[in-house]
């Protein structure tokens, strides 16, 4: 089947039309004409990956990793080329979901320019060679088999060097693939690595990975096979540190192995000059989906009162360690959904939010548009939910900034910085 490449379009496919619907071609640039593999043919569109390109786009560049349309499959887009993509999908998606009248030209991106070894954090499957040795692996895209992986490039460096030290010790001990689960691994921008190992059986071992200057702590988590996810049902061995500690704006912000946190710190220091910008420097601000504190705390010095508010116990128990870390008397944490603490929001405060892809809980919506704060500002990791958000918000806001930031380089992923003042 030959679809026609008309654009990139949100999510990171390119976008065509075939037999009266539309096609979503992964692999495929615009002006291409492809032929494609089929993944699934649904009642509205067709989702597909090129698999033969006749008219390569002059913009087409050749990956660097065998895997790229699994963990990076934007490797094939010229470099420059990436972020005119991401403001033009950034606008598009803006105005689909927000009706906000942007164009790419009035959309900032920013980047470091660094396209490869930022990702502070990686999530590894697994796959036996043909040799019977167990490899790294990554889902193949549209697909329900793994393909192999030697690691990843968007990865620092020292993950990959980790990952390899822990595969050895895998294939030391002979598990049998069927056991595995996925290997999850943390760097903090300084060389140290933390690393936990999920399997589908309670196997005991007689030796374990042995922590050196570059592996900080090693967990292994029996994981139920009823689950698909990195979900830690007991845990079979820990040895070292389960969290690492790393700098932004002379803060020190505790993280743990399995809670979120920022990916790419050095365009994430940037952002949070840029948020700092709009904080006023005494009034109160309540950091809403507030993680460990990556945001709020940086900015929290001289200021009388910062509140910060997350659901998630283990990210809430490091927020109040780095209060604690960082002798911050005016910050207080706790631990409840955003939905349940919206008596927080008060019309004396800056609000900061920083939700899931899902965006915010109506319930929060409601209750900004009450209390209506003088200013929110808002970081999204999925502009389409930011965009229908804003709308709603627009009965008592306006936009006055957005800019973009490619946390993400070779891949899709758009974050997006709105800030929206009382009307």
């Amino acid at each position: 089947m030959l679809v026609e490449i008309e654009k990139l379009v949100f999510g990171g496919t390119g976008m065509g039309h075939v037999d009266g619907k539309v096609a979503f071609v992964w692999n495929a640039l615009p002006g291409e004409t492809v032929e494609i593999e089929i993944l699934q043919n649904k009642k509205t569109h067709i989702e597909g990956v090129a698999t033969k390109i006749l008219n390569p786009s002059p913009d087409r560049v050749i990956p660097r990793e065998s895997h790229w349309l699994s963990s990076s499959p934007w490797q094939h887009i010229a470099w420059e080329k990436e972020n005119y993509w991401k403001r033009a999908i950034a606008a598009e998606t803006y105005s689909k979901f927000g009706g906000l009248i942007l164009s790419s030209n009035d959309l900032e991106i920013v980047t470091d320019n660094k396209e490869y070894g930022y990702r502070n954090k990686i999530e590894f499957s697994f796959t036996e060679l043909k040799s019977g040795e167990i490899s790294l692996a990554f889902f193949e895209r549209g697909k329900h088999h793994h393909i192999h992986a030697e690691g990843s490039l968007l990865a620092e460096p020292v993950i990959n060097e980790t990952a390899q030290y822990i595969l050895q010790w895998i294939n030391e001990q002979k598990i049998p693939m069927r056991s595995l689960k996925t290997l999850i691994l943390r760097s903090d921008n300084e060389k140290n690595t933390i690393a936990a190992l999920f399997i589908k059986d309670e196997i005991e071992f007689s030796r374990h990975p042995t922590l050196n200057d570059t592996l900080k702590g090693f967990h292994l988590y029996y994981s139920t096979h009823k689950s698909p996810a990195s979900v830690p049902t007991k845990l079979l061995y820990s040895e070292g540190q389960n969290y690492l500690i790393a700098n932004l704006k002379e803060t020190k912000l505790k993280f743990g192995l399995l809670s979120f946190f920022q990916i790419n710190l050095p365009v994430f220091d940037m952002a949070l000059t840029d948020i700092a910008a709009f904080l006023h420097p005494h009034m109160p601000v309540v950091d809403f989906y507030s993680g460990v504190g990556a945001i709020s705390l940086p900015l929290s010095q001289n200021r009388d009162r910062t509140t910060l508010v997350d659901n998630n116990a283990e990210a809430i128990q490091y927020a109040k360690e780095n209060i604690i870390l960082n002798k911050r008397q005016n910050c207080e944490a706790i631990c409840l959904p955003a939905e349940d603490t919206t008596s927080a929001i008060q019309e004396d405060a800056m609000i900061i939010l920083d939700p899931p892809r899902a965006g915010l809980h109506q319930k929060v919506v409601k209750q900004l548009l009450i209390k209506a704060p003088p200013r929110i500002i808002y970081l999204s990791c999925g502009i389409d939910t930011q965009a229908r958000d804003l709308k709603l918000l627009s009965e008592a806001y306006r936009l006055t900034h957005v800019k973009l930031y490619n946390f993400f380089p070779r891949t899709p992923h758009i974050e997006g910085l709105c800030v929206l003042d009382r009307v």
